[in-house]
């Protein structure tokens, strides 16, 4: 896994200026177990307090779902903690815990104390709205990164040069690939083991969907230009898009253990073992493949549907509920003038990668390169110097940066994230619902998601047909759980 961390962090990846004050805060949040870090010992930390002369005493959380159920008691405690770092709140919960008294409002604090992040919400107003509550308050502050890794299409181009094919632009010409993948022994080991589509779930084909004009989020919920909140799933769209699934899978051009397999068992970890993926969707290629089979692929971008492309934006450029202060804190402007080198770019420099001279340098060339061996780089230094992955941290990740790593392979595929990017919208916005909406979503949705789930494949896999009868069965049978309830609940808080 780790292989693939140092190659994420490169298209993701900060020197600060010394702040005033010396004191001490109590800090609570959540880092991944898989993560390997221990806040107490990191770098980070030390360096931020070398620098600001802040220093924490840690409640390091390493399972997610412990930290979200243990949070409001923990809040509402004795020695409650005033920092929140690796929040993972949502808006839902950042607002509760904002009525109940328990975070405070960071608003009237931010022009002040916050230059590099109010310089970056009056840039992009639209990212400020995304991280205010109803009524006006800002409670959470985020992680802000234009360049997130999307869960993207990456098709063996070695493949494709071999059978002297052009790069498919339409899911007819995809259609075409695919068959000569599976019947022309691109590999060249003489198997027949070739997989023309490798996935996990419909959740990875959903990402195809994009080819026949439209992309939703994961409860299948879409928004015009107008605002106009719709449901796909029962829509002409969804049944086109389950109509091309299942001749692919009818003709062995799908991953027949797709539905069924762990993703584990589809890596590909022996770096002499033949490749059998012609098209994956991962955010890299490393999450499937051995390092020396990364250069065999290359990101198939949005395919054309009535001369447009489209392709979901899976994270936007705001990840909410990276950081707040709670009714406990005695600083807080002090806490925000210390997360607001985090919102530099050389401060997201230093939370992503260390500091120049001891983790990175410069090259002559405007590139910049880790200084240790990549060994080095995921097992000692990503885990002592780094915030970027185990949990959403605050700052900004800067693109400039991204682009700058002086690995070719690396640089190209950030190039594409950045063509890709382009092409990308988000199916709804970052809204905050109250909370009886939230209950109620979540009830439909624990009925509505798995029915809705099995029988898609069921279509996909040819169990169900796809004609009209089955076809009406299985609208009226979104309708009468929830389906338009739900798309409604979701409409109002775009009318808004």
């Amino acid at each position: 896994m780790r292989r693939g961390i140092i190659w994420m962090l490169c298209l993701a990846l900060c020197v600060l200026p010394a702040l005033a004050g010396a004191d001490s805060f109590r800090l609570a949040g959540y880092e991944s177990a898989s993560s390997e870090r221990d806040w107490e010992e990191m770098l980070f930390f030390r360096r931020m307090e070398e620098n600001t002369g802040i220093h924490f005493e840690f409640n390091q959380v390493t399972d997610l779902n412990a930290w979200r159920q243990q949070l409001p008691e923990l809040l509402a405690g004795e020695n409650a903690p005033e920092v929140l770092f690796k929040a993972e709140l949502s808006p839902t919960q950042t607002n509760e815990l904002y009525q109940q008294g328990l975070l405070i409002d960071l608003k009237p604090y931010l022009q002040e104390n916050m230059p590099n992040l109010s310089a970056l919400l009056a840039a992009h107003p639209e990212w400020e709205r995304q991280i205010t509550l109803p009524g006006g308050a800002i409670a959470a502050l985020p992680g802000i990164n234009t360049l997130q890794t999307n869960n993207a299409m990456w098709i063996n181009r070695a493949w494709l040069d071999r059978l002297g094919l052009e790069m498919p632009t339409t899911a007819e010409e995809l259609t075409r690939v695919l068959r000569l993948f599976a019947n022309s022994d691109p590999n060249q080991n003489g198997r027949d083991d070739e997989i023309p589509v490798t996935f996990l779930s419909m959740w990875d084909l959903k990402f195809l969907s994009h080819a026949f004009g439209f992309v939703a989020n994961d409860y299948g919920i879409t928004t015009d230009e107008n605002g106009k909140v719709s449901n796909v799933m029962g829509s002409k769209g969804c049944r086109a898009l389950l109509e091309w699934l299942h001749q692919l899978w009818e003709e062995g051009l799908l991953f027949q253990g797709g539905f069924t397999t762990a993703d584990a068992t589809r890596q590909i970890t022996d770096s002499n073992a033949a490749i059998t993926f012609g098209l994956m969707f991962a955010p890299s290629p490393l999450t499937l493949v051995p390092t020396n089979a990364l250069e065999q692929y290359e990101m198939l971008m949005p395919l054309m549907y009535e001369g447009k492309q489209i392709y979901r934006d899976l994270t936007g450029d705001v990840v909410y509920g990276t950081f707040a202060l709670t009714s406990a804190c005695h600083d807080p402007a002090a806490m925000l003038r210390w997360v607001d080198t985090l919102y530099s770019e050389e401060g997201g420099m230093m939370a992503q990668a260390g500091l120049e001279g001891e983790e990175y340098e410069w090259n002559p060339d405007g590139t910049w390169s880790w200084i240790d061996s990549a060994e080095a780089v995921a097992n000692r230094i990503l885990p002592a110097v780094s915030i970027a992955n185990g949990g959403n941290a605050p700052g900004y990740t800067a693109d400039s940066f991204q682009t700058q790593y002086d690995d070719e392979m690396t640089h190209q595929a950030v190039m594409a994230q950045q063509e890709l990017k382009k092409l990308s919208v988000q199916p709804y916005p970052i809204v905050c619902l109250s909370k009886a909406d939230q209950e109620r979503i979540g009830a439909i949705w624990t009925e509505l998601g798995p029915w809705a789930e099995q029988h898609l494949v069921w279509f996909v896999t040819g169990e169900w047909p796809l004609d009209d009868a089955h076809w009406t069965e299985y609208t009226a049978g979104l309708t009468e759980r929830g389906c338009e309830e739900m798309t409604g609940i979701f409409q109002n808080y775009v009318t808004e």
